[in-house]
C-alpha cells in the first residue's frame, strides 16, 4: 500500500508506517497470476509484491483456474496461499475460495455453488454491481435470500466508481454477510491496492467469523485493465 492509501474505515496512519497487530493477519482475497489469461503476474513476482507489502496471505483466484494445492503455492510465493477460483457462470462471475479441486465454468450458477459447497469451500459475490465486470448483479439479492452466498466484495481496487463498492457494501450489510476485499490484481503494480487486517484464521469458517472483525484498506488503482469483452 502506497503511502496515499486511505483506510476505508476507520482511519488509521498508512499502512507502511504501521505494524500489523499481535494474532492479526495482512490478507489480500482476490489475486491473479498469468494463469488467468488477462493477466500478467508470475509467481515469482507475486512474491516480489507479497513479501514488499508484508501481506501474510493471498488468495488465488484465476479466472475458471485452480492454480495448485495451499502447500505448494504457499511454497512457490513466501507466504500462506489459500487456492481459489474466479467462475464464470449462468449468472455472472462467482468466487470459489479454500478450493481442491477445480469447478468448471459456465454452469449454471446454483450448480457451480453446489460443487464449490461440496470440498467445503465458501462462495464470495465479487464486485458485484460494476458494470465493467461480470458480477452478479441482479442475482445477487436471489441467492443471498437463499442463503447461497458466504460474503461478498464490498471493495474491489479496480472500480473507479466508488458507488458500485458502496452497493455491495449495502448488500453485505442487508443480508448480515461479511466483506471481503481485494486488489484483483492482474499485474504486479496492482499487488497491494486493497487488503484486510484481520484475526489469524484457520479454515473457511475461522475465515467468515474472523471477517466480521476485519479493518478494510484500499484505494482505487487502475491496474491492467482488463480485455474489453
Amino acid at each position: 500500500m502506497t503511502s496515499g492509501a486511505r483506510a476505508l474505515e476507520p482511519a488509521l496512519p498508512p499502512c507502511t508506517e504501521r505494524a500489523v497487530p499481535g494474532g492479526w493477519v495482512r490478507v489480500d482475497c482476490h489475486v491473479h497470476t498469468v494463469a488467468s489469461g488477462d493477466a500478467v503476474t508470475t509467481l515469482g513476482q507475486l512474491a516480489e509484491r507479497v513479501a514488499a507489502h508484508r501481506i501474510d496471505v493471498v488468495f488465488l483466484t484465476d479466472h475458471n483456474h485452480l492454480a495448485g494445492t495451499a502447500d505448494d503455492l504457499s511454497r512457490a510465493v513466501g507466504c500462506r496461499v489459500v487456492p481459489g477460483e474466479e467462475i464464470r457462470t449462468g449468472s455472472g462471475e462467482v468466487l470459489g475460495l479454500f478450493l481442491t479441486e477445480r469447478v468448471p465454468y459456465v454452469l449454471p450458477t446454483r450448480e457451480a455453488i453446489r460443487r464449490i459447497r461440496a470440498q467445503g469451500g465458501l462462495v464470495c459475490a465479487p464486485h458485484p454491481y460494476d458494470p465493467e465486470r461480470s458480477g452478479l448483479g441482479g442475482h445477487l439479492d436471489e441467492l443471498c435470500r437463499d442463503g447461497l452466498i458466504d460474503a461478498v466484495e464490498v471493495f474491489n481496487a479496480k472500480i473507479e466508481d466508488r458507488h458500485h463498492n458502496g452497493a455491495a457494501l449495502r448488500a453485505a450489510r442487508a443480508y448480515g454477510l461479511p466483506g471481503t476485499v481485494g486488489s484483483d490484481a492482474h499485474d504486479p503494480d496492482g499487488i497491494g491496492a486493497a487488503y484486510l487486517e484481520m484475526p489469524d484464521f484457520d479454515g473457511p469458517r475461522a475465515f467468515l467469523e474472523a471477517l466480521h472483525h476485519a479493518r478494510r484498506y484500499g484505494e482505487h488503482r487502475p491496474h491492467a485493465r482488463r480485455y474489453a469483452r
